[in-house]
């Protein structure tokens, strides 16, 4: 599904700089990695990386990368409509729903996507060695396997032969 992200009104979130350096012959050569979570508070989440030689310039060609990148994620009541495990290489990031009042309990990434997306009340847990890039991905790979109650209703047609 394809979107155009000048209808939407994307909020951007950091979510981790890396200064990275290449040793060359006069000394150290720095640069600096970012890497963002753009939404619209309403179900749309991109992810983005960026690498530039200031951090300014990171952010915006990460925001500009995130940006391309927009799923849309169904949410019900502001929350997720059911529980969903998201692995990516050695990430594992379980997601359940919660009651209203509950608020987003999770840490650092997930906290950042799930804020950017809309969801008021979730609770994840992140399992492994906490690498901002993986668990941002794992945090994806959850998400894209929910499904909305229309979305179960078309399946269940198609399967049950209404």
């Amino acid at each position: 599904m394809h979107v155009n992200h000048e209808e939407l009104n994307l909020k951007d979130k950091l979510v981790s700089i890396n200064r990275v350096a290449k040793v060359v012959k006069g000394g150290k050569r720095f640069s600096f990695g970012a890497l963002v979570v753009v939404g619209d508070g309403a179900g749309w989440v991109g992810v983005g990386k960026g690498k530039a030689t200031e951090v300014p310039p990171a952010i915006a060609q990460a925001v500009g990368r995130a940006k391309k990148q927009l799923m849309c994620v169904p949410l019900s009541n502001g929350s997720i409509p059911h529980e969903v495990h998201g692995r990516f290489c050695g990430e594992h990031v379980f997601m359940k729903p919660a009651k209203e009042g509950t608020g987003i309990i999770a840490g650092g990434a997930v906290r950042a996507i799930l804020e950017v997306l809309g969801a008021r009340n979730v609770i994840a847990k992140t399992l492994g060695r906490g690498n901002p890039c993986n668990v941002v991905q794992a945090t994806l790979s959850g998400l894209s396997q929910l499904r909305g109650p229309d979305d179960v209703k078309q399946i269940r047609r198609i399967d049950g032969g209404e």
